[in-house]
């Protein structure tokens, strides 16, 4: 199977000015006060210890503003989120205009991820076609209760990678591979909260490059108890941003826009996040806590994003090799190797990236 190798260094992209505050308040929004909106893009920078720095990042994402005063880490302002947001949401609007003495351009390699360290990730499995194409792979079934009960693991959340901070695996036999997802950070969820309540603490909205280690799966999840070495840590995108920041492309608790991904360089998968997606994130976000309150900065993960056009490409290697297998009997496309690098990266109809590229190259480990 030879779709995924389309270049892409020819994509028309068609640029706008940075949209103005009105520009993205769409109809759903009409009935509701300007005040009441939360529009704002947040990153961190590396500086200023293991939860980095707090800072504004302008909506075409060239530059930024310190958040210091408001709150040193993201972590402390979704601790804080009824006092910090309106801040934060005016500190955004002024850099956006150009109003904030101290702007500065942003250099994405000198961010950490937006929540270096969070108190808790759970990693769902939204998406049909890629729990179905995994399962097969793996010559498992997809369980009946997935219709109606989401999947879900505890992820690793004591560091994420920064978006352009290599990825250190021990050995290339692991079975490296990315997975393209959307992510959102929610403030504190109350223990058996309904999907209908959930929706208002999505808060923040990424991307993840969710990093997995094939092959490694199989005999841990043999055991009957999980994941744990097969999932070293992930990376988050440069910014999160608002659900009122993605206007009427964030509706149901989803995200609809294609997410691209592209290996070396070459295209491989720009499915619909909007569609085959069996749980929003307000379904997601309640059956987490379900027996248990969520902490403010929790992360909730879609799971790898999959339809099931399979034009639409893939978000992760191991689904190319399951449709290999169907295919031709055999996967063709190894896993990542050390110098591979994946790109992951979402853009809004005008063709501006939302959240920045996370953009990672496999390293071998060396501590």
């Amino acid at each position: 199977m030879h779709w995924r190798h389309r270049d892409i260094s020819g994509k028309p992209r068609t640029r706008s000015k940075s949209l103005t505050i009105d520009a993205i308040f769409y109809k759903r929004h009409t009935s509701i006060e300007r005040s009441t909106f939360k529009l704002m893009k947040l990153a961190s920078l590396k500086t200023g210890g293991r939860d980095g720095s707090l800072i504004v990042v302008s909506r075409n994402l060239q530059h930024f503003v310190s958040a210091a005063d408001i709150s040193p880490t993201l972590q402390i302002a979704l601790d804080n989120w009824q006092q910090t947001a309106p801040r934060l949401n005016a500190r955004y609007e002024d850099l956006n205009r150009g109003a904030c003495s101290d702007i500065q351009p942003l250099d994405v390699k000198a961010l950490a991820a937006p929540l270096p360290r969070a108190f808790e990730f759970v990693d769902g499995s939204a998406y049909l076609p890629h729990v179905d194409r995994v399962r097969k792979a793996r010559g498992a079934e997809v369980p009946e209760s997935f219709y109606v009960d989401p999947l879900m693991y505890q992820a690793t959340s004591a560091g994420f990678l920064g978006p352009c901070d290599p990825v250190p695996v021990v050995s290339e036999e692991y079975g490296i591979d990315f997975e393209s997802e959307i992510i959102v950070v929610t403030d504190d969820v109350p223990m058996a909260v309904t999907p209908e309540n959930a929706e208002p603490h999505i808060q923040l909205i990424g991307l993840i490059n969710d990093v997995s280690l094939r092959n490694l799966i199989p005999g841990e999840l043999a055991k009957g108890f999980g994941f744990l070495q097969s999932k070293p840590r992930s990376a988050l995108s440069p910014v999160l941003v608002t659900p009122d920041e993605l206007g009427e492309k964030w509706q149901d608790s989803k995200l609809s826009l294609p997410l691209h991904s592209t290996l070396n360089g070459e295209f491989f998968g720009e499915p619909e996040a909007g569609v085959d997606m069996q749980f929003n994130f307000a379904q997601l976000v309640a059956h987490a806590a379900k027996t248990r309150p969520l902490t403010a900065g929790t992360i909730v993960g879609s799971g790898t994003i999959a339809n099931e056009d399979t034009a639409k490409g893939a978000s992760c290697l191991a689904e190319i090799r399951m449709l290999e297998i169907i295919a031709d009997g055999k996967p063709s496309t190894a896993f990542m190797k050390f110098g591979d690098t994946i790109r992951i990266e979402m853009f809004d109809p005008q063709g501006e990236s939302i959240f920045g590229a996370i953009e990672q190259t496999i390293v071998p480990n060396e501590s």
